[in-house]
């Protein structure tokens, strides 16, 4: 079974776009985790016209990741061989990226495909804090051995694919922390690799303010620096050169990812 994780906080404009690009895959099942939803998104999600769609629903926030995290459980319980994690606001025209990723770990053997979301053609593009995100991104998949094989492709960023042996070989903890869940993936001799190539810019993703987009930036910084010093076997900090990165981690609900774990006995 191929089911589709996709994590929504106030995405109604263009969650019934992702849904639909989801079922063109095609999936066994949608399973949409809205948390902290004030919008229609719920109601979207119930009254889609497939079957196959489903909600789970938090009234409060989760934070960021931590909907990916919840999402994985439940499809670890339902026995999905294969579950493809797409962001709710990721309605671009990505039907091939999205089949790719799903067919890397399905027929291809891998055990986690990142997308490439920097080609070559587009690194000119970036800003400076984005290209410092790529460095610290690099740097761990350097630490990791994986360079060579992903460059700096990342869980944390764009849509991507995972195989039921890592659904069970990651705790559900640091699925919420993704350069920390790479990081263990790679130690366990996991099979990583690039399942699809496409631009940040086309993914679909809205335009936000330069404040979130740099604690977003904030936050994946920390979380790799945590994957690289856990992989140097020292203890998991978020800081480098006297600075310390935190964006929107201390918004990460893991009190609501361990209640729902033991409400449903998925621990």
């Amino acid at each position: 079974m191929l089911v589709a994780v996709v994590p929504a906080k106030n995405e109604a404009p263009r969650l019934e776009k992702v849904l639909r690009n989801l079922l063109a895959v095609p999936v066994d099942m949608v399973l949409t985790v809205l948390n902290g939803c004030r919008d229609c998104s719920e109601q979207i999600v119930r009254s889609f016209p497939s079957r196959r769609v489903k909600a789970l629903v938090f009234p409060e926030p989760l934070g960021i990741d931590v909907p990916r995290a919840v999402g994985a459980l439940q499809v670890r319980k339902l026995g999905a061989r294969a579950v493809l994690f797409v962001d709710g606001d990721m309605d671009g025209d990505i039907v091939d990226v999205l089949r790719d990723l799903a067919g890397a770990v399905t027929a291809g053997g891998m055990d986690l495909a990142l997308t490439n979301c920097y080609p070559v053609d587009e690194l000119a593009r970036l800003s400076d804090l984005a290209s410092y995100l790529l460095a610290i991104r690099l740097a761990l998949n350097r630490e990791l051995g994986l360079a060579q094989t992903i460059g700096p492709a990342s869980p944390s960023h764009g849509p991507h694919a995972v195989s039921r042996r890592f659904l069970c070989s990651i705790p559900v903890r640091e699925i919420a922390v993704p350069p920390v869940a790479l990081a263990l993936a790679a130690r366990q001799g996991l099979k990583i690799g690039v399942g699809a190539t496409i631009a940040h810019r086309h993914l679909g993703s809205p335009f936000r303010s330069p404040v979130h987009a740099r604690c977003i930036a904030e936050t994946i910084i920390g979380d790799s620096l945590e994957a690289i010093n856990m992989a140097r076997g020292l203890p998991r900090k978020r800081s480098l050169n006297g600075v310390t990165y935190l964006g929107y981690h201390p918004e990460r609900r893991f009190d609501l990812l361990e209640a729902f774990s033991l409400r449903e006995g998925l621990t």
